[in-house]
């Protein structure tokens, strides 16, 4: 008891000191600030957990009953962080709603609030002896509750990465991927927490679960203090489409998309075509070719097949190709990929992958004993 005592109290300063750092960090600033109250949050349950097992008081059980309702916030505050770095839209008094789950079960345990100094000592007793039936009612709707919120918020995150593939070349840098660790780590611990509920184990207990809670606190740590600053698309770009031709009208301006298609393939030619610059967007481009941006990204997706993203990759691996099979070009296969554009080695592995059927390295070893044959031989 006494370690996870102290790992309670460590994780608890740990996330005081990380919820006010979160909270004057200028990056994401709204999201941040959501992330801070969420960490703060935490914190809080930790702390008031570690003081009631430390002293086992019954003047603590009411404090840990009231903590204990605290993971009806997390999910919400979750989805709300979310929407907040993939739309830079804080909180506002109408998200009170995304609360409710907490209100409610907060009015629904009122019993507990009003007993008096006999009723909540033999409840924590009952607590302290094991009693399984203390407080189990609202373990349901509080799973079910939660999980929930955090399935919405990756459904959300599944859609900014889908957008910003229509958007962005770089989508990649702004796909955040550390969300992913964190709902699975909140899922981890809902996990244990489902099993602690609904089979007894020893090993699988309430210390467990806020040990994980506490190592939570640290992941979010490392996390969102290094989390690079979320690229936010304007909303004015939404809305350009129907104003100036609805779908079916593009659909038949075969003219237009001739045109349109001619410019965009010129911009990607000649001495220094866009597709080089590591941050490219759609916007550019389409500010480029003298087109609404809107028609830019039809043709893309049905002339040049794909995403934003898909074309400019495509173009860059031609030209990481043609580099590669140049015997004079002695750069790194790493260099010459961040010198067409890309702008994460991951993304670029991939892409060439997928585009070529072979590794960069492979593929450098296999063209360039040909390209050098070809050279020596007759012309």
């Amino acid at each position: 008891m006494t370690f996870w005592v102290f790992l309670y109290f460590a994780a608890a300063l740990q996330a005081a000191l990380l919820a006010l750092a979160l909270w004057r960090r200028p990056a994401n600033r709204e999201a941040n600030r959501l992330l801070a109250v969420w960490v703060a949050l935490a914190g809080l349950d930790l702390a008031v957990k570690a003081a009631y097992w430390h002293s086992l008081a019954p003047e603590w059980f009411r404090a840990y009953r009231f903590v204990a309702l605290f993971p009806f916030l997390y999910g919400s505050l979750f989805y709300l962080y979310v929407r907040a770095l993939t739309q830079g839209r804080g909180f506002r008094w109408r998200d009170g709603v995304h609360l409710l789950g907490f209100g409610v079960m907060f009015v629904a345990n009122g019993y507990v609030w009003t007993m008096d100094h006999a009723q909540i000592a033999a409840l924590s007793s009952r607590w302290i002896a094991g009693a399984r039936n203390v407080g189990v009612w609202f373990d349901g709707p509080l799973f079910v509750y939660s999980l929930s919120y955090v399935a919405a918020a990756l459904v959300r995150v599944h859609r900014h990465r889908r957008e910003l593939r229509e958007r962005r070349s770089d989508a990649d840098r702004h796909s955040l991927r550390w969300i992913d660790a964190l709902a699975l780590c909140q899922v981890v611990i809902w996990m244990v927490a489902i099993v602690q509920a609904v089979v007894w184990m020893p090993v699988i207990n309430y210390m467990l679960l806020f040990g994980l809670v506490a190592a939570w606190v640290c992941m979010v740590g490392w996390f969102s203090l290094n989390q690079p600053p979320v690229a936010i698309e304007p909303e004015t770009a939404a809305v350009e489409e129907p104003v100036e031709a609805p779908d079916a009208a593009v659909d038949t301006d075969d003219a237009r998309y001739d045109a349109v298609q001619a410019r965009v393939a010129a911009l990607m030619e000649g001495a220094a075509p866009l597709y080089l610059e590591p941050a490219l967007t759609i916007g550019q481009v389409a500010k480029r070719s003298g087109y609404p941006e809107y028609l830019v990204s039809a043709v893309i997706n049905r002339r040049f097949g794909g995403t934003f993203w898909d074309y400019i990759n495509r173009l860059r691996v031609e030209a990481v190709r043609a580099c590669l099979a140049d015997i004079d070009d002695t750069r790194s296969i790493l260099d010459i990929a961040y010198a067409c554009g890309f702008t994460s080695k991951s993304t670029f592995n991939a892409a060439f992958k997928r585009q070529v059927g072979d590794t960069p390295s492979s593929y450098r070893k296999t063209v360039r004993p040909l390209t050098a044959a070809d050279g020596a031989g007759p012309r």
